[in-house]
């Protein structure tokens, strides 16, 4: 079955409705220029209420080492998505201080964009269009990338099947596809798990 994670979520009434869905990853995102941006203080609440058979997923942008460490360490999160100029050694020394698995978002325009990316030390990498714009990821940039990633960019309750159908990947990873003026919407967020979890993987 393809993991599912809805990113983005800042309020109570998101983390209700993922309870009732129960994807696999949820993340919080700890970028202040970001609308979705959510405070440590924030997240902490929102963590508390989340069902713990979610993980949380928190999301930086070229952030201190020793925040996300410590944030590691306080287990606010379960693991770490990198959007910035994050280079293999800043992956690979957050890696072995918190032991805990780190996900690298690339944005991909070209297929020298997927060698980059595939080549990372990362745990996980994820291929991503831009940063959360909801613009759609150029899937035949992707058929022949080996590696197990997360799709991004793009995905809605709509496409995700057919996303899931063509490339097989390993999760996919949705935020604007599941809102509605800029905010999460309920209906979408059922629509888009059940469209995921409606496909037979092999």
């Amino acid at each position: 079955m393809t993991v599912i994670k809805l990113c983005g979520l800042s309020n109570k009434s998101d983390i209700l409705a993922v309870n009732k869905l129960v994807p696999d990853h949820i993340g919080f995102v700890f970028y202040p220029l970001s609308r979705r941006y959510v405070s440590f203080e924030q997240a902490f609440g929102l963590r508390e209420m989340l069902d713990q058979r979610i993980s949380s997923v928190g999301v930086f942008i070229d952030e201190d080492m020793d925040v996300i460490a410590e944030l590691l360490d306080q287990g606010l999160i379960d693991t770490v998505q990198l959007h910035g100029s994050e280079d293999a050694d800043y992956i690979r020394r957050l890696k072995d201080r918190s032991g805990k698995k780190v996900i690298k978002a690339f944005r991909i325009n070209d297929a020298e964009d997927v060698e980059e990316a595939v080549a990372s030390p990362a745990d996980m990498i994820l291929f991503d269009s831009g940063a959360g714009g909801g613009k759609q990821l150029d899937w035949s940039l992707l058929p022949d990338v080996k590696r197990p990633y997360y799709l991004a960019g793009g995905l809605t309750p709509d496409n995700v099947a057919e996303a899931i159908d063509r490339l097989s990947p390993y999760a996919v990873d949705v935020s604007s596809g599941i809102e509605t003026d800029g905010r999460k919407d309920e209906l979408k967020m059922i629509k888009f798990v059940n469209a995921v979890r409606g496909v037979k993987n092999d």
